[in-house]
Order: C-alpha cells, then structure tokens, then sequence
C-alpha cells in the first residue's frame, strides 16, 4: 500500500511539472515583441469633428494611409495621405485632403503595449463650396497627437489615436469677392488603425 502510494505521489508529482512546464511554455509563447526598428505602413480610420462657425460644424468619417520608418524603439518618422472628407451643408460646405510629415516619439510600456506622441505639418487642399460657386484653396498647418498601440504579433500592431490639426479653413482666402466667409476651422480626428513592420 505504501508503495502505490508512494507511485501515485511520484505520478501526481511528474504530471504537476509537466503541467507547469507546459504553462511555462504558453505563456512564454504569448508574449511578443514589436519590433523595433525598420519601416512599417498601415491605415486609419476613424471620426472627424469638425469645429467653427456654424455652417462648417460637422461630425464626418476620416481615412489615412501611413508609411513611416523607425529607428528604434524611441523614435520614428512617418509620412501619411489623409482624407478628411466633405463636411459643412449645400450652401455653405469644403471638402479637404492633404498629406502629413511628422517625428514620432514611442513609450514602450510592456512586450505589447506602447505610449506614443507625434508632433507634424498637415498640406492640405480645401475645395469650399458657397451658395453655388466653389474654389480651391491650399493650407499649410501643425499638427499633435497621441495614441496607444498593441502588438498581436511581432509584425502586426493595432492603435488607437487622437490627433488635432491647427487648420485655418478659411473661406476668405478663397473667395476675395464675397463677404461674410470667415469660416476658420480646426479638424479633430479620432480613429483606431492597423500597422504592419516589415
């Protein structure tokens, strides 16, 4: 009797460690480390608060297209195209696109999770659209944001962000003949995105 128990002891002792090993090993296995230097691209989308006078307030969607290259796991450079759609009513209204350039710096906080900032310029091109007539009108602006990411995989990131974007949409610059359009506006954008690093 002493001796089946001293099998079944040994035996529960054997499957104890080979459980533990075995979630020793799982665990190992989920955790992952974005990589931390080289280029990535990826894509945003997300909700446009548009801000100003009254005939430009508008709620829309947003779409950006990111390509960036990081030099370690502290700091990057990244280049998008945006669009920001059209916003605003049939009499009074714009519609607008650009590109970005911006540094971005990253806070790794665990194998998974980083912090990151990004300081930048927007070039934008606006087509305002008043009372029938409509023109073009180009912008240059500053941008800042900030967001969260988190590594699926070791290639494979997701992120949340915010960003806001110094834009004065100023009718006035596009219509010299016509008073009353001093619609300055500035564009809030909240999104979440993929990013893919080679």
């Amino acid at each position: 009797m002493k001796k089946l128990l001293g099998t079944v002891s040994y035996l529960s002792a054997i499957a104890s460690i080979s459980v533990m090993a075995s979630f020793g090993a799982h665990a190992q296995s989920a955790q992952v480390e974005a990589k931390t230097s080289g280029f990535y691209v990826g894509g945003n989308y997300g909700y446009l608060r548009v801000e100003g006078e009254d005939d430009f307030d508008d709620d829309k969607d947003v779409w950006q297209g990111i390509a960036g290259y990081k030099f370690n796991e502290w700091i990057a450079i990244e280049g998008s195209y945006i669009d920001f759609g059209d916003y605003g009513s049939d009499l009074a209204g714009a519609e607008t696109d650009g590109y970005t350039a911006a540094v971005k710096g990253i806070l790794p906080l665990t194998e998974r999770f980083s912090l990151y900032a990004k300081l930048g310029q927007l070039w934008s091109e606006t087509e305002y659209n008043l009372g029938g007539f409509s023109q073009e009108n180009d912008d240059e602006s500053l941008f800042v944001g900030a967001g969260l990411s988190y590594a699926i995989t070791s290639n494979f990131l997701v992120n949340a962000e915010y960003t806001v974007y110094d834009t004065e949409l100023d009718a006035d610059e596009a219509f010299d003949d016509i008073d009353d359009t001093d619609f300055e506006t500035d564009l809030k954008q909240a999104s979440i995105g993929v990013e893919y690093r080679f």
